[in-house]
């Protein structure tokens, strides 16, 4: 289609077994592809620290696998509190739910920092930055995303910045985190949205993006209910357009 990398989620991989994985990057060299961005999935907000604790021991195991298949970036969550009944509930509600009963949000905050920091020696030592993602949860907003990036305040973490994830005011909230942004995961809604569809004025997130001299990877993520071989080479049109530098 046109792409030059690929960003791999591992809920998608068949396995974690070296040779899978070595394949995969051999798959990729040949067909002359970058492998990108690897984007996985854990959570922090937990009051049990045990169970906190093997979020972190997982995430360590994750940045291992990232480094293995030479990738320089792993997307990572904070988590969120879980009161949700699903995923669908959550969408209805605009991605807010309420917290734990007993607990507060600045005590969820503080679990995640303590959690990231534990895995920032791994991601240093591997080469791999990790990318905290606007992904619901604590990381709902700009400001939860870099308040966490910000106490933390390490080479090691980054952003990995989702346009389709700011429901409210998405443009000053995309500005907000664009200069600490290792990664760009551009939403498009092609046929419609899966659980709601964004008007994404990419002309405009493309200059605030330049403004911040973001020069990386725009990683598409369609989630669209429109057929693969027409959304897809239409969106990376749509990037290409908007995504540029006049060298």
């Amino acid at each position: 289609m046109g792409f030059d990398g690929i960003e791999l989620l591992l809920v998608q991989m068949t396995s974690e077994e070296n040779g899978y994985l070595q394949s995969l990057k051999k798959r990729a060299f040949h067909a002359g592809l970058d492998l990108m961005g690897f984007s996985t999935h854990q959570g922090f907000v937990y009051p049990d620290k045990d169970k906190r604790q093997a979020e972190v021991d997982k995430t360590i195991h994750q940045i291992e696998l990232a480094y293995k298949l030479g990738i320089p970036t792993m997307r990572l969550n904070t988590g969120r509190w879980g009161t949700s009944k699903n995923f669908d509930e959550l969408m209805a509600n605009r991605g807010i739910e309420p917290t734990l009963e007993g607990y507060t949000d600045e005590e969820g905050f503080e679990w995640v920092i303590e959690a990231i920091e534990k895995c920032i020696p791994k991601a240093e030592a591997c080469g791999v930055v990790l990318g905290l993602e606007n992904h619901w949860g604590l990381g709902r907003t700009a400001e939860g995303v870099k308040r966490i990036v910000d106490a933390i305040d390490s080479p090691w973490l980054m952003v990995t910045l989702d346009t389709g994830n700011f429901l409210d005011n998405q443009y000053e909230q995309l500005e907000m985190l664009a200069d600490q942004t290792i990664l760009m995961q551009a939403k498009t809604y092609y046929g419609g949205g899966k659980w709601y569809t964004l008007d994404i004025d990419y002309e405009k997130v493309g200059s605030i993006m330049r403004r911040a001299n973001y020069r990386g990877y725009i990683s598409l993520e369609f989630e669209g209910n429109g057929t693969v071989d027409e959304a897809v080479p239409r969106s990376l049109s749509l990037l290409r357009e908007h995504f540029y530098y006049q060298l």
